[in-house]
């Protein structure tokens, strides 16, 4: 996740990225954070192999909105699964969309999301776009290229589908960091921006050790030692992706 930042110019913003994550055993962690000018694939791509030098591996899925750049940093460096978070779709996807229309079109488009199975789900997702490409062809065209990443948690055990199909999980953490900078106001350095923010990622770290798992260790054995089925999805998913 990022999060924008001022200097202690007033002109220059830095991006602020955190890697929030889930352990193999169920519990909540952050990775690592870092500071940086701007959010290119190239700084993405550092800090991707930072936190893999540092030892991470094995990662799944990453979930995020659709910045070109870190979904390039994730095939690179991870090989894991993209999952494009679906409340920031949904916002891109309402951009094509009068003002007025916004409410039914989001419904519609929510249909997919409350099927059984992913079979199902990109039945629906199809049946959806080619219903509303007839009045908004470019909304049409945005569901026929982000079906599949939309769509990827689906290819998870699905008592995960709530957490890892967008990234409202993490807006506390947004909330928290964008009320303790802004008592700050501006930055004089990076530095000073790590060790806050470091700090605030640190409790929540340590909070999450000695609080209910957020997954539980069965349904993580699932992503771990995968069905015949589940191996199908995983592969059909990523197949669609490259």
């Amino acid at each position: 996740m990022q999060s924008s930042l001022p200097s202690a110019d007033g002109a220059f913003l830095a991006a602020l990225r955190y890697a929030p994550h889930v352990s193999g055993e169920g519990r909540r962690e952050v990775l690592g954070i870092a500071v940086g000018p701007a959010e290119t694939e190239a700084f993405w791509t550092a800090f991707l192999r930072s936190l893999v030098s540092r030892g991470l591996s094995g990662v799944r899925l990453v979930i995020s909105d659709a910045h070109i750049g870190l979904k390039n940093a994730i095939q690179q460096v991870l090989g894991a699964t993209w999952q494009r978070c679906r409340v920031h779709f949904m916002r891109n996807a309402l951009a094509h969309v009068p003002r007025k229309q916004h409410q039914m079109v989001a419904a519609v488009i929510r249909t997919a999301f409350v099927q059984e199975t992913r079979d199902d789900a990109v039945a629906q997702w199809r049946e959806t776009a080619d219903r509303l490409r007839e009045r908004f062809p470019k909304l049409g065209e945005l569901m026929d290229d982000a079906e599949a990443d939309v769509l990827a948690f689906m290819t998870f055990p699905k008592e995960h589908w709530r957490q890892i199909s967008s990234t409202n999980p993490l807006e506390r953490i947004n909330k928290e960091i964008k009320r303790r900078t802004n008592v700050v106001g501006i930055f004089p350095n990076d530095g000073a921006i790590t060790r806050l923010v470091g700090a605030l990622v640190n409790e929540l770290s340590d909070e999450w050790q000695v609080t209910r798992k957020y997954m539980s260790h069965e349904s993580l054995q699932k992503v771990l030692n995968p069905s015949a089925e589940q191996q199908r999805l995983l592969a059909e998913g990523a197949d669609k992706v490259a």
